[in-house]
């Protein structure tokens, strides 16, 4: 009985989280004058015309932002391997102030990192560029190296030792040894990575150049307006949704590894 009442719970509460969801679906298949009429009806005359014209004004924007977060999230997450890898198994002077940095930088806003990212850009003279903002998001997920420390801590010692023994050497050891171990807090990495960068807006609309906005600065500037003035709700919603299917897609994919990476990489120490 009690567990048939959790899972009356967690049905309720998945419906709850969904019914937003749902409803943007429903009313994205809506004309603009049916959707004006009510949010709650089903469509009268179901129709892909906002679907249509949403994929027409973002498949541009759509696909630069696979270009930037792809690269971004391998390379972020390769690189908070490497820095979780010798924060956890070597000791240098100052490793404990490092440490505390990451912890801070970890819970820092974004908006922090806006100023003195611009002027630093503005002094280089570096011009806006996918590049660039490639590299401000993989310099902007350091602190992710506190998960992979993290996992690194349950790693015996003697393991290591032994394939130094065998003559591995720093690289050797991390990518034959290590990293083949750690596909589950990998998995968190790429999810958390690629949710974030997909979804951010402030630094694509910053350092993103002109005519190659990320996704969210061209939802955020998509005219969702008829002829007669009137807010076309349904493209809003078409839009947003193929904005968010991405991200939907991978939770989809990887979420039942989601929980295990976290279990994997929680705090030990």
């Amino acid at each position: 009985m009690k567990r048939l009442t959790l899972y009356l719970l967690a049905m309720l509460a998945a419906l709850v989280i969904a019914l937003p969801l749902l409803l943007m679906l429903m009313n994205s298949f809506k004309g603009v004058a049916e959707a004006q009429q009510g949010f709650l009806s089903l469509p009268r005359e179901p129709s892909f015309a906002a679907w249509r014209l949403a994929w027409e004004k973002l498949h541009g924007s759509f696909g630069i932002s696979l270009m930037l977060a792809v690269p971004a999230v391998l390379l972020s997450a390769l690189l908070a391997a490497v820095n979780g890898f010798v924060l956890c198994k070597y000791r240098f002077r100052g490793e404990r102030w490092v440490g505390l940095l990451l912890v801070l930088a970890f819970f820092l806003p974004i908006k922090v990192y806006l100023l003195p990212l611009a002027i630093t850009m503005a002094r280089l003279g570096l011009d806006r560029s996918l590049g660039l903002l490639i590299a401000i998001h993989v310099i902007y997920s350091l602190p992710l190296a506190l998960f992979f420390r993290n996992h690194f801590l349950a790693f015996p010692d003697e393991l290591l030792q032994a394939a130094r023994l065998d003559g591995a050497g720093f690289w050797r050891l991390l990518w034959r040894v290590v990293l083949p171990l750690s596909k589950p807090i990998f998995v968190v990495v790429l999810i958390l990575q690629f949710t974030t960068i997909w979804n951010e807006y402030l630094f694509g609309l910053v350092f993103g150049p002109e005519d190659a906005r990320p996704i969210t600065a061209a939802l955020a500037q998509l005219s969702a307006q008829t002829e007669t003035g009137a807010r076309a709700y349904p493209l809003e919603m078409a839009a947003a949704l193929l904005a968010a299917a991405p991200t939907l897609i991978v939770y989809l994919l990887a979420g039942r590894h989601f929980t295990r990476g976290l279990v994997a990489g929680a705090v030990k120490g």
